[in-house]
């Protein structure tokens, strides 16, 4: 019986002995090296391309928007007067094309054709006139000066009637190619101008180009935005990823579509399986690391890239990730 008490009292010693030993040699073992990181993601700027004061914004920070989804507007008044101004160039355009393609009214083209007929006329006279001083200077009744006078007076009358009579043709023919082709030239300036203003008025209500979250309001309604200024910010959490750096000698672990597990404290330290999307040498100023290693050389450090294989629920942009090596 004494034998027995004294065997289970060593063997409890001994128990404890090795449970302390076991415990201070565990203690003094090289952990295995992690790497942190976080989870970035795709972020969009929403601005506009015009300037102006912001009427309303549609959107709050966290809330979920949708691919076309109004997100703010801006008052913009001189947008309206410059696309006024578009239009009314556009109809004047049009007018004088219109004019241009119809040709001479009806009454303009009676009235070149009375001038014709009044030229005409006042020649036919001239040269009767012309005749007659003829006939007369033959006769040594009028001086050579005289003749000379009436005939100087039928050649402009001749001259006035061909006139008025090719300034009748051309008002029966109407305007000529050129004109027409200026004329249509002109209707397209003014068309691009009017699209151009209504590409302004456009941008005065911005939607979104992605579906996301709203991170960022920057703007409220009265304030004024400049052009291209970001207004709304939205992060897309389906395009998430994984950063972390890597010293070059382990950067053999992490090579392209390499595929691993990594821990998400945030998650309740949940493991989940990435795949390596991107690997890039970090800047100089941050990357050289002194090593007293035997390869006598100084570590680089890469930035790596690594996508979630299957999506996430309650991934967030921020959140730290935890790779064991």
């Amino acid at each position: 019986m004494r034998f027995t008490k004294y065997f289970l009292i060593i063997a409890i010693i001994l128990a404890g002995v090795s449970w302390l030993s076991y415990s201070f040699w565990r203690a003094y073992q090289p952990q295995p090296p992690k790497l942190q990181g976080q989870i970035e993601a795709q972020q969009y700027n929403i601005s506009s391309k015009v300037a102006g004061r912001i009427s309303e914004v549609f959107v709050k920070k966290g809330g979920q928007v949708q691919r076309g989804q109004l997100i703010f507007t801006i008052l913009s008044p001189e947008i309206d007067a410059k696309l006024a101004q578009a239009v009314a160039g556009k109809d004047a355009a049009l007018a004088v094309a219109q004019g241009v393609n119809s040709g001479a009214r009806k009454q303009q083209i009676e009235a070149a054709k009375d001038q014709w007929q009044q030229a005409k006329s006042a020649a036919l006279m001239m040269e009767k006139t012309f005749r007659r001083i003829d006939n007369l200077y033959r006769d040594g009744v009028v001086a050579l000066q005289k003749r000379d006078e009436a005939a100087t007076h039928f050649q402009a009358a001749t001259h006035a009637a061909d006139a008025a009579f090719q300034m009748f043709k051309l008002a029966e023919e109407g305007s000529r190619e050129e004109e027409k082709m200026a004329a249509a030239g002109k209707v397209r300036m003014a068309e691009g101008a009017v699209a151009e203003g209504e590409v302004y008025a456009a941008e005065t209500r911005i939607e979104s180009w992605h579906d996301g979250e709203v991170t960022q309001i920057l703007l409220q309604s009265g304030e004024v935005a400049p052009q291209g200024f970001p207004v709304v910010t939205v992060m897309d959490m389906n395009d998430a990823w994984a950063v972390f750096h890597v010293r070059e000698d382990r950067l053999a672990e992490f090579s392209k579509d390499h595929e691993f597990y990594v821990t998400i404290p945030a998650l309740a330290n949940s493991r989940h399986l990435f795949r390596v999307s991107h690997v890039s040498v970090m800047g100089d100023f941050a990357t050289w690391r002194a090593t007293n290693s035997s390869k006598g050389f100084d570590m680089r450090s890469f930035e790596v890239e690594a996508r979630p294989i299957q999506p996430i629920e309650g991934l967030r942009a921020g959140m730290s990730i935890l790779v064991q090596l």
